[in-house]
Formats: structure tokens, C-alpha cells, sequence
């Protein structure tokens, strides 16, 4: 079997080049080449013509994550592992969205690591466990931040009402408002949550997360 071409790009000369050791130790791989950052990274793809990239984020002159950009517009089938201390939820967001093909940290296991490349060769996309966990609450986060849009501020403050049993009367009297202005966001409510009911509104409202 034929060992899978790497190039390392890490702004860090002592880790990369421990890492650049650590991977021609293991005989499924052959680092075909190295850079301390993106804009040096690009020169080699026509160069070496790499199977992955191993792309640190923060980095001098051209960062991971343009570097990543500029692949994806450039050589579009190129398999990227972002590999990175970085748990920023923006980098990270920003990383998969982007389309790398993966995203771990530094410190993984250097088994852990291989398996990562094996995947990532042979197709797979993959994520360290933290990432993982990391993805589902940013997304988890960005769905709540959606759906909090959808209703306005007066709104979400009838639905805390409703979800308290009040009636039309008693709503109004809490928000000062009239009671024919109470049932036009009541109204609105039900539309925009398309549901067909106060009780179903407030169904829905606590299954994403809106009171």
C-alpha cells in the first residue's frame, strides 16, 4: 500500500517539526513536505500534490482558516485537517463550514492522530471528542438564537403569560397593554409558530428553548 503524502503547516518550528517526526515514524504516512504558514502552504499543493494538509488557525501572513478558504476555491477535492489548540467557537464553526475535513487539537494522542488521518484519507470527516461536544452546543446555540428571532420581545413576554395559565384579561393587565392588542400577538404567535393553539404555543416555545 502506497503511503499517504502529508504536509505539515505550523508557524511553530519545535512542534512542527516534532510533529513532522512523529508522523515518519508512523509507515502509513510520508510528510512530502512543511510550512510555517498558509501563503507557503498553497506553494507546495502544486509542488508535492499532498493526499492532507495538516493546517495549524493562527498563523503569520496567511492564516488556517484564509489558507483554507483559498483551497477550497483553488482544489476543491483537497483533504485538510485542521490541527489547532484553538476551541474557539467561531474558528471552529468557521473551519467546518468552510470545509475542512477535519478538526482536532494538539494535544490528541499520537493514536488517536492516525486514526484521524486514516479517516480523513479515506474520506471521512472527523472530530476530536471535545470538538464534538463543542459543535453540538454552538449549534445547539446558534438554533436557540434563530428561533428567538422569530418572535419579537413583546411576544415572548405573552407566551411567559400563557405559559403561566394567564388569561386574555389578566395578560393585559400584566403588560399594560389592551386586551384586543394581547390577542393580535396571540395571533401572530400562532402564525409564526404554526401551531394551532395557546397550549401547543407553549409546547413548542419550551421545546426550543423560548421561555
Amino acid at each position: 500500500m502506497s503511503r499517504i503524502k502529508l504536509v505539515v503547516v505550523d508557524d511553530h518550528s519545535l512542534f512542527r517539526k516534532g510533529l513532522v517526526g512523529l508522523l515518519e515514524e508512523m509507515i502509513e504516512f510520508q510528510v512530502v513536505g512543511e510550512a510555517s504558514n498558509g501563503q507557503d502552504a498553497l506553494g507546495l499543493i502544486e509542488t508535492v500534490s499532498p493526499d492532507i494538509i495538516l493546517l495549524d488557525i493562527n498563523m503569520p501572513v496567511m492564516d488556517g482558516l484564509q489558507t483554507l478558504v483559498v483551497i477550497r476555491r483553488l482544489y476543491p477535492e483537497q483533504k485538510v485537517l485542521m490541527l489547532t489548540i484553538s476551541q474557539n467557537d467561531e474558528d471552529l464553526i468557521n473551519a467546518i463550514v468552510t470545509g475542512a475535513n477535519g478538526y482536532v487539537l494538539k494535544n490528541t494522542e499520537p493514536d488517536s492522530l492516525r486514526s484521524t488521518l486514516m479517516q480523513v484519507a479515506a474520506g471521512n470527516s472527523v472530530l476530536s471528542p471535545e470538538i464534538t461536544a463543542k459543535v453540538l452546543q454552538a449549534v445547539r446555540r446558534s438554533q436557540t438564537d434563530r428561533n428567538r428571532g422569530l418572535l419579537s420581545d413583546r411576544e415572548v413576554e405573552v407566551l411567559k403569560c400563557l405559559a403561566k395559565g394567564q388569561t386574555t384579561a389578566q395578560i393585559a393587565g400584566v403588560l399594560f397593554i389592551s386586551e384586543n392588542t394581547v390577542k393580535t400577538h396571540i395571533r401572530h404567535i400562532l402564525e409564526k409558530m404554526e401551531v394551532n393553539n395557546r397550549a401547543e404555543a407553549v409546547a413548542r416555545a419550551a421545546q426550543m428553548d423560548l421561555i
